[in-house]
């Protein structure tokens, strides 16, 4: 047989240059989990619990309860709320919206992933959980898609039987979504109420005498893609079965009309004692109140329309009966509200201090004096009937926005905690362990941005924004008189930072930018307003898309700001409209160098400035207000005329933060809505940085010195001491055994309360 050499050596040559295409393209090597397995993160608190909306006990076990945490997984006490353990750490979402125990089998569990509430910081789940062994394991039985479970019901002789409400996309239509039905335990899932794609259930329950009738809210609302942006639907409403949830009917004597009176989320509790008796809290326009039936659900009046207990229905709506004394009524909203005589007068029993928002019940059908709040501080209980309460410092379920640090010794960790204040906390203790005598508030807003005095650590900033000090604990309004004249676009999180070149520059941004050099005596403008000034509605918002919408106001806001590591006058700043700008000459001049893939209310989450060279910088952008859950990131290296997109390796998870590290070029971190992850190729390829740390939303993150910072949104501070580790890896020696030069040690005296 002849051979062409001349084809021969062509084929060859082909093969060859594919050969190296291949080893190139599959040249970077993972770090193995044994390289890894040294690191571990360190949960510091604070032990200052956060926004919990589920929660349920044991009826013959009164001192075990449980709380569904909104994005701090499930937590189990056994000694009546003394003390807490998270148990659900091993699944991949911490956002949870309903926990539910089986009263005929107190080993079944149900848990529904996904905050089940409408709420701008909302994150989602990604569907049903079970334990069969009190919470030791869990089994994800499904209904991925429906993003928030709001309520579960349990039949109460069959743990078997289970009704879920599924709420489905926050940001978006989606068809899983409605009222579901298990007989098998969630085995088989079967949609048994549905009204169309932008209409969710929120609440389910089984009449426990009557278990053949059964009732849910149906809610249609939608989160808009801006801050605070947020709509009800005409097809809410209470719904009742009485054949075990083949068939429905929608409720409507007595209640307000979608139509007319704007009837949005209804809360509603049946009393055990006698069914044909219930309570509902209805969230409307007009005629919103406290209402009453007499007849099984069948018709309504209104008790009262006193917005103090029934204000903010769609935050709350919660109602709960006694179950010895159906005229006996809670209400939770700002305050606990209980009526002793079937909900013609009540009083407040609980409020700040100890809580403030107020969102589920659960009360002891054996003892009715053994009551479980949720609410936005933690999980509280009462074995008194409300004269006394456990404690909620001792959940580190804290949600933060964002974190940053000190320059102190040890350093301190800083952020402003949702629905609680703010908080500095001490990275490492003299005592042998982080306690509440290591953190303090630091007189800052509860939203967002908190930024110590790098020349003097005893001067904090932040807020919209404030000046305090340490010493004295005062604290003093420098906002600059743009902001004090209303004149000045915020949301919740304005960027307040201090540029790492010159220590005494403070900047400040809602839609324009700020800055001082005095700590805050003077203020410049540095900025026009870098927000959208037209704008398109994404196709998310569906059938809101009203000529209202279309016209609403300007309400973009700088998200983001980045002052860079080199140069004092170049800043880049990011807008959660969707707008990245860049001034080179100390704000003078801006520049939009946004990319085009990047759409209007694409958050800008962050950006981070290269350490290492002025035309660089990363960019986290958030679209998860676009019912996007997918990653983002880019990086350029030119000042922003080209992007590059930089997501290899990341899942399906919206991205919250991306931080550069300070010592090793290309080592970057990247925050998601569930994990850590760290790339050695300058984003080319990233992995997880999980480790021990649960899943939770990472909202921000910052290097500093050798340890990476940690903030969440539901779980507290985190610290991984010591990236050098990270910082010296060979990802073209990944698999070789390697000594690790060690970082600098330092010697302190430890534990200094024995002495």
């Amino acid at each position: 047989m002849q051979i062409d050499l001349k084809v021969f050596k062509l084929k060859t040559t082909i093969v060859f240059i594919l050969c190296i295409i291949f080893l190139a393209s599959s040249s970077y090597a993972q770090v193995s989990a044994e390289q890894l397995a040294g690191l571990k993160y360190r949960m510091i608190g604070p032990h200052r619990a956060g926004r919990t909306v589920g929660i349920s006990g044991v009826a013959d076990q009164p001192n075990v309860f449980y709380i569904g945490v909104n994005n701090g997984g499930v937590w189990k006490t056994t000694d009546y709320g003394h003390t807490w353990k998270p148990i659900f750490d091993a699944e991949n979402t911490g956002s949870v919206g309903d926990v539910a125990v089986a009263p005929s089998n107190s080993n079944v569990i149900y848990v529904g992933s996904g905050e089940g509430i409408q709420r701008p910081d909302l994150s989602i789940g990604n569907g049903l959980y079970k334990s069969n062994d009190a919470g030791k394991t869990w089994t994800n039985m499904g209904l991925h898609d429906a993003q928030q479970i709001g309520g579960i019901s349990i039949d109460p002789k069959n743990e078997n039987r289970i009704f879920v409400a599924a709420l489905g996309h926050p940001y978006g239509p989606n068809k899983e979504r409605g009222v579901y039905r298990s007989l098998d335990g969630g085995k088989t899932i079967e949609q048994v109420l549905y009204i169309d794609e932008n209409t969710g259930a929120v609440q389910v329950l089984i009449d426990p005498n009557h278990t053949n009738i059964v009732f849910a809210t149906i809610w249609a609302a939608r989160q808009g893609p801006w801050e605070n942006g947020a709509w009800d639907g005409e097809a809410s409403g209470l719904y009742k079965s009485i054949d075990g949830g083949n068939t429905w009917k929608k409720i409507t004597k007595g209640f307000p009309t979608t139509t007319e009176d704007g009837l949005g989320r209804i809360g509603f509790t049946i009393a055990p004692s006698n069914s044909n008796r219930m309570y509902a809290t209805v969230d409307a326009a007009k005629k919103g109140g406290i209402y009453r039936s007499d007849d099984g659900g069948e018709s309504w009046y209104m008790l009262t329309s006193d917005g103090r207990l029934w204000g903010r229905g769609s935050d709350f709506a919660e109602v709960k009966a006694d179950p010895k004394n159906e005229d006996i009524v809670y209400s939770a909203n700002v305050v606990m509200w209980r009526s002793k005589d079937g909900g013609k007068t009540w009083e407040g029993i609980k409020g700040a201090p100890g809580g403030d928002d107020y969102h589920r019940f659960w009360i002891n059908p054996n003892n009715t004096n053994i009551i479980a709040v949720g609410l936005d501080q933690g999980g509280t209980i009462t074995v008194n009937g409300g004269e006394t309460y456990s404690s909620w410092y001792n959940q580190a379920t804290a949600q933060f926005y964002h974190v940053s640090t000190d320059n102190a010794f040890p350093y301190n960790v800083y952020g402003g905690q949702q629905e609680s204040g703010s908080v500095g906390i001490a990275s490492r203790s003299n005592d042998g362990g982080i306690t509440f005598r290591e953190w303090h508030p630091v007189g800052v807003e509860e939203y967002g941005y908190v930024a110590a005095d790098p020349l003097d650590p005893n001067i904090i900033y932040g807020g919209k924004i404030t000046k305090y000090d340490k010493r004295t604990a005062q604290v003093q309004n420098i906002s600059p008189t743009p902001v004090r004249n209303g004149k000045v676009r915020f949301i919740r999180t304005a960027p307040v930072l201090f540029s790492p070149v010159d220590n005494k520059t403070l900047f400040f941004a809602g839609n324009i930018i700020f800055k001082t050099t005095n700590g805050g005596s003077s203020w410049e403008t540095i900025s026009p307003d870098l927000t959208r000034e037209t704008w398109d509605i994404p196709a998310s918002v569906g059938i809101y898309n009203t000529e209202e919408v279309k016209k609403m106001r300007q309400r973009g806001v700088v998200y983001s700001l980045a002052p860079s590591y080199q140069d004092i006058n170049v800043l880049w700043a990011g807008t959660d409209d969707g707008l990245i700008h860049i001034t080179k000459d100390g704000g003078k001049h801006w520049k939009n160098i946004t990319p085009a893939s990047i759409t209007s209310w694409s958050k800008i989450s962050m950006i981070d400035a290269s350490r290492f060279d002025v035309n660089t910088a990363y960019i986290a952008v958030n679209r998860i207000r676009l019912d996007d859950m997918t990653p983002h990131i880019y990086k350029t290296t030119d000042g922003g005329v080209t992007w590059k997109k930089i997501i290899n390796g990341l899942p399906n998870e919206p991205i919250n933060s991306v931080r550069e590290d300070a010592v090793r070029k290309g080592l970057l971190f990247a925050g998601s809505e569930n994990a850590v992850y760290f790339s050695l190729d300058a984003g080319e390829n990233w992995q997880s940085l999980k480790l021990n740390m649960p899943a939770t939303s990472i909202r921000d993150l910052v290097i500093k010195d050798d340890d990476l910072v940690i903030g969440t949104h539901g779980r507290s501070f985190w610290i991984l001491d010591n990236i050098t580790p990270l910082r010296q890896m060979n990802i073209n020696k990944a698999k070789e055994t390697v000594l690790f030069k060690p970082q600098k040690a330092i010697r302190v005296r430890w534990n200094m309360n024995k002495y």
